[in-house]
């Protein structure tokens, strides 16, 4: 990491010099190396050059993104859209998804998320379907994400943001716990664009508008639900190997928690442990 990602994923704000004599007594005491500008706690300059490598194809696959949101955001009843997942980190490979975070308009989740995945099958002829992972849904009548946990606190203040300002700006102040895992981090929209609704759009919008798309909207959740419970049930595995399943309701559509995030949150707390007891005992030797 560099310094400035040390500051901003730090969980007190904590200002540049006082990071500068944490970092140097860190570094004298060979319990961090340094390689240019990063900081690592392991002594190879090679997880340094991955890194940079990652870095520049994140470059390219933002390109992509830029393309795809902007498409995306053509659907009826989207209202933002950031890009999430390891590119959002600014790092990305060749085999890199593009994985997008998406607002909709109140109760219309389903609506929107059924036109843009059938949409989504299309561009399997193509082999594009990687560059449409839209993998989690919100709506403007639940914004606010109720696993907050250190996870989801990184996953929201490292979106960025494609489309949609003031939806996403809203969506920033509704999670405003993540201050709690990261009080430096500032979720900055600047440039991003509103979403343009063009006649189409508005038609479509209009004709499902009212107890009608409420209904059809509650229909293609409980039709989506029980096809992902079948999935569970039979233990389908996606394409890299994990398990598949998302959890429903009526204002969210998200990766199932148990499948990846409690996992990963389990590895952080034993990776912490283990790095402590690492430098404890380095510590202890010096002395």
């Amino acid at each position: 990491m560099t310094k400035e990602e040390i500051c901003l994923f730090h969980a007190e704000d904590i200002s540049f010099p006082a990071i500068d004599i944490e970092l140097k007594t860190l570094e004298n005491d060979k319990l961090i190396f340094r390689f240019d500008e990063f900081y690592s706690l392991q002594n190879d300059r090679a997880i340094i050059e991955r890194r940079r490598k990652g870095n520049l194809m994140a470059i390219k696959h933002m390109v992509t993104a830029r393309k795809v949101a902007e498409l995306l955001s053509k659907f009826p009843f989207v209202k933002g859209i950031s890009v999430s997942g390891s590119l959002s980190k600014n790092f990305a490979t060749e085999k890199t998804d593009i994985d997008f975070f998406i607002i909709t308009a109140a109760n219309r989740l389903w609506i929107a998320r059924t036109c843009m995945h059938l949409y989504k099958k299309l561009t399997f002829l193509t082999g594009r379907q990687h560059w449409f992972c839209m993998n989690y849904y919100v709506d403007e009548a639940g914004l606010e994400i109720t696993e907050k946990n250190i996870f989801t606190a990184t996953e929201i203040v490292t979106l960025l943001p494609m489309q949609g300002k003031s939806s996403l700006y809203d969506f920033v102040v509704s999670n405003e716990w993540t201050k709690k895992y990261f009080p430096a981090q500032r979720f900055i929209t600047g440039n991003t664009p509103e979403i343009y609704r063009g006649f189409l759009r508005r038609s479509f919008e209009k004709i499902f508008s009212g107890r009608m798309g409420d209904a059809i909207d509650k229909l293609l959740m409980n039709i989506t639900d029980r096809r992902w419970q079948n999935k569970a049930k039979r233990k389908q595995l996606n394409g890299k190997g994990g398990s598949m399943g998302m959890a429903v309701g009526r204002h969210f559509s998200k990766p199932d928690p148990k499948n990846f995030q409690d996992k990963v949150i389990e590895q952080y707390r034993v990776k912490v442990q283990q790095v402590l007891q690492q430098h404890n005992k380095k510590l202890s030797l010096i002395q």
